[in-house]
């Protein structure tokens, strides 16, 4: 696609992808319109008190209530690690309601993605209040442009409570960003018995505070990071808690299960649900059982894009775990580059690497770079499916790009934007917090034990990240004000970008500080 042919891009999603594809795409000299449902900017850290208290397990598509973040959610990753490269994650601890810990609350990284709004003019792209209805192939018409893929999208402003006015807006755009995320839409299980038990059940998607399971017996399906989380959060209100693993010996391989349940009198681990029954009954694989109040479902969520009409050229699978084909995660091969997917990946530094998506796709988008041929790129797709199954990944696991394996991440970023490089004490902090994690799941966050190459990094990156991340709001700021010149947000955001964190170091400290990993 010609570069003078993109003039205008809906990103679906104001979150941290679509917030990080807005800015790319902005300093390409695009115009962009962010849509976002919710009232403000954020995704998933925009905490919403409300569930769906007849849909408690997240059944329908879409599910109403988009927000799936429980109050008591912190950080696993260190703030450190969980920046953009150029607007690192610095605490904050002079602004008011802000969370200076290492490992912040939910609320630190709203605040977070929101300065980083501000701080690029990025408000004035996104339409708040507004849910994408349909996104498809626009017809041919007067506004085509010799025969090159446009898309007409379908919009409806929605009140507070999620209802919609009845008045849909149609647009056409040159191109579409889709990053509207993947923690909304639940992965359930299919138990024997599911249907008919009469007692609560809920996905982790309508869970919040703990009150609610007061002196209750909680059986809590999932001993991932939220089953866990979960788990203690319930601990000092429930009667019982009661955890039931894919693999007790996969999840009893390390120490924080075994000290979660050595910790809590009223915590028990057990095997797979076999059954549930009519009289409250859980029955596990190994024949024990529980008279259960309540089961929670962390079992994770799909892939889910219900407004999304492509004919077939890019799909959800049947277990909602792999969105294709998709050329590199990012592109589907018939409708590149007009159509992008960005925040699909898991288990990948974020917003580093969505960044890096980001800024792959609006270099294309602007004629800076380009694509291979349809063929080629279905081909490198079909090859990675390949690898993939011959490896034993599972499907659902198709785009969870493993972090201990690093090669993968890196040779992305690296050849597909010019982002800085990934410093080598913030990969050893990473994989540090991720053994602490795995060592005592109540105490790895507060833990400081840091080593001293971990130590010197950290004092170098307080020291340049905290005065670039007020030097850039504050200029922000000033751009923004009817006293200046420089007023308009889409200028600031084509502006060049401030130099990483890395860069602002005394000159004493660049050889340490750009270390190659």
């Amino acid at each position: 696609m010609a570069t003078d042919t993109i003039k205008k891009v809906c990103v679906v999603g104001a979150g941290m992808s679509g917030l990080a594809a807005a800015r790319e795409l902005r300093h390409e000299g695009l115009a962009v319109t962010v849509m976002e449902q919710r009232s403000d900017v954020g995704g998933q850290w925009l905490y919403d008190p409300r569930t769906d208290a007849d849909d408690p397990l997240g059944a329908a598509v879409p599910v109403k209530v988009h927000g799936s973040m429980y109050a008591s959610v912190r950080l696993i990753s260190a703030r450190e690690c969980m920046g953009f490269s150029d607007f690192q994650f610095v605490p904050r601890p002079g602004a008011a309601g802000r969370d200076a810990r290492r490992f912040p609350g939910r609320r630190e990284v709203y605040c977070y993605l929101k300065d980083f709004c501000a701080a690029f003019g990025l408000a004035d792209a996104v339409r708040l209040n507004t849910r994408i209805l349909h996104v498809a192939v626009a017809p041919p018409g007067e506004e085509a442009r010799g025969g090159e893929v446009r898309w007409m999208v379908r919009s409806v402003h929605v009140e507070p409570d999620g209802s919609e006015d009845g008045v849909a807006a149609e647009e056409v755009f040159d191109a579409v960003v889709v990053a509207n995320g993947h923690y909304s839409q639940p992965r359930l299980p299919k138990i024997q018995g599911m249907e008919e038990w009469s007692r609560r059940q809920l996905h982790s998607h309508s869970y919040r505070v703990p009150d609610p399971y007061h002196d209750e017996v909680v059986v809590i399906v999932g001993c991932g990071d939220s089953g866990l989380d979960i788990a203690l959060d319930l601990s000092g209100v429930a009667k019982e808690v009661h955890l039931s693993a894919k693999s007790v010996e996969a999840a009893t391989a390390t120490p924080a299960v075994s000290r979660m349940l050595a910790n809590h009198a009223g915590m028990r681990l057990h095997p797979q649900i076999d059954r549930l029954c009519e009289d409250g009954q859980v029955v596990f694989a190994d024949g024990s059982c529980v008279v259960a109040d309540t089961v929670i479902y962390c079992t994770g969520y799909r892939y889910s894009f219900p407004f999304l009409d492509t004919a077939g050229a890019v799909a959800v699978d049947a277990g909602g775990g792999r969105v294709g084909p998709l050329y590199e995660h990012t592109f589907p091969p018939a409708l590149a580059p007009s159509l992008s997917f960005v925040g699909v990946p898991m288990r990948v530094f974020a917003p580093w690497f969505f960044e890096a998506q980001a800024r792959w796709v609006a270099l294309v988008l602007a004629g800076k770079a380009a694509l291979p041929p349809e063929a080629e790129m279905m081909r490198a797709v079909e090859e990675y499916y390949r690898a993939r199954e011959l490896a034993g990944v599972p499907a659902h696991l198709a785009h969870a790009i493993p972090v201990v394996d690093r090669s993968e991440i890196w040779e992305f970023v690296y050849r597909h934007s010019d982002l800085p490089r990934m410093e080598d004490w913030k990969v050893e902090l990473f994989m540090s917090s991720l053994l602490n994690s795995k060592d005592d799941r109540e105490t790895f966050r507060d833990r400081d034990d840091d080593n001293e190459s971990i130590r010197e990094g950290l004092q170098r990156w307080r020291l340049g990240a905290g005065a670039q991340y007020e030097a850039t709001l504050a200029a922000a700021a000033c751009s923004s004000s009817g006293n200046h010149v420089h007023d308009d947000a889409e200028a600031l955001a084509r502006a060049p970008k401030p130099p990483s964190p890395a860069l602002c170091q005394v000159s004493t400290m660049k050889t340490e500080q750009h270390q190659i990993i």
